[in-house]
């Protein structure tokens, strides 16, 4: 039987920024926002707008995303993934290109079963076709994916969705079951 294609994300799905995110803007201004002050929204919507660029030279500093959190469960699971599905990684990483080295040093370090060959950085997912996606942004989904999985995160908590997941224990039920 063929192998079903699928792709992943990384940012916010495999990797947690935000947490990151929050701990740099605290550093720098004092004020800690709570998952109830940003669900719905994007991080530079939040803060005063004189800050909300910060997050665009945060997220495009060196090593940023080197370092970042795994999600919980996120490497059980996608090695079960691995071995079930034609598995792919893509991140939209050109928007910061300091990012590339980082997410793949990131990927190799706690994701070493994926290869080099399943990893797509690139500009915009539009290229992508797959059986299924996970992704937490749903504006990545498009007539080239079958199926497409919402990957809850604090700004897409009140967006509808086809399916969608809170966790990768969730992922599991869905796609190892």
């Amino acid at each position: 039987m063929e192998k079903l294609s699928l792709i992943v994300d990384m940012d916010e799905v495999m990797a947690d920024p935000i947490t990151k995110l929050r701990a740099w803007y605290a550093r720098d201004f004092g004020k800690t926002y709570t998952d109830e002050e940003i669900a719905g929204k994007h991080l530079a919507e939040v803060v005063p707008p004189a800050h909300a660029h910060l997050f665009h030279q945060y997220l495009n500093t060196p090593g940023f995303f080197r370092d970042l959190a795994v999600m919980k469960d996120a490497v059980e699971v996608m090695k079960c993934l691995h071995e079930k599905y034609h598995l792919f990684v893509v991140s939209a990483a050109m928007e910061f290109p300091n990012s590339l080295k980082d997410k793949y040093d990131w990927l190799q370090e706690h994701f070493p079963f994926i290869g080099w060959q399943q990893i797509c950085l690139c500009g915009s997912k539009q290229i992508v076709s797959a059986d299924i996606m996970i992704d937490d942004h749903s504006r990545n989904f498009h007539n080239g994916i079958r199926r497409k999985i919402l990957f809850t995160s604090h700004h897409n908590v009140f967006e509808q969705a086809e399916e969608r997941v809170n966790n990768w224990k969730e992922v599991a039920q869905k796609l190892l079951g």
